[in-house]
């Protein structure tokens, strides 16, 4: 029997994140902006999935997806009865909700290394082996989700890696005041 030493972080800002999120009209919708944005995520750093994600307590969603073979999206599980691709996975599977918990980058060359992380049900079900993942910490101080890139050979990713999720977090995140600047604009209008 294998020892898994998963172990969720407790999330208090939880109920802040999906009210701020509620109030930027950040749902549970893809957003082409966004599938953009991770498209040319996964392109910069030569990685096969990039997603923008936001989490409220009990799963994350990709409102940005990419992967290669199907240009703008991936399948993060079993497939649903629809046979579209699912953007939800429980908030237990993968490392966002780390990076969210933490409000730093996290670097994972090879998630095997760690046994914290090389338990995570991604490794099994998805075969993920490395991780890049920054927080989107808005001008609230609210961190709303993460932006990341994952692969399924280890990657060493080195200051550069962490220099480039961190920019295209800051990016994201002065898209995402853009966007509550004209929603403003367009309601006051």
């Amino acid at each position: 029997m294998t020892r898994r030493l998963l172990i969720t972080p407790e999330d208090h800002e939880a109920p802040a994140r999906v009210a701020r999120l509620r109030e930027l009209g950040i749902g549970k919708n893809p957003l082409p902006a966004f599938d953009q944005f991770a498209r040319r995520l996964a392109r910069t750093t030569n990685t096969p999935y990039a997603m923008v994600n936001f989490i409220d307590e009990h799963e994350q969603y990709f409102a940005g997806l990419y992967a290669p073979d199907l240009d703008t999206s991936v399948e993060l599980g079993p497939a649903p009865p629809s046979g579209r691709p699912e953007r939800i996975m429980a908030r237990d599977h993968g490392y966002c909700p780390y990076v969210v918990v933490r409000r730093k980058a996290l670097v994972l060359e090879d998630v095997c290394d760690y046994p914290r992380f090389a338990g995570n049900p991604v490794v099994d079900e998805l075969g993920i082996r490395t991780y890049l993942g920054a927080p989107l910490i808005d001008h609230t101080g609210t961190t709303l989700g993460t932006v990341c890139v994952i692969d399924r050979e280890p990657r060493p990713w080195g200051r550069e890696g962490l220099h480039t999720i961190k920019a295209f977090a800051a990016e994201l995140v002065a898209l995402i005041h853009e966007m509550e600047q004209r929603q403003r604009e367009s309601d006051a209008s």
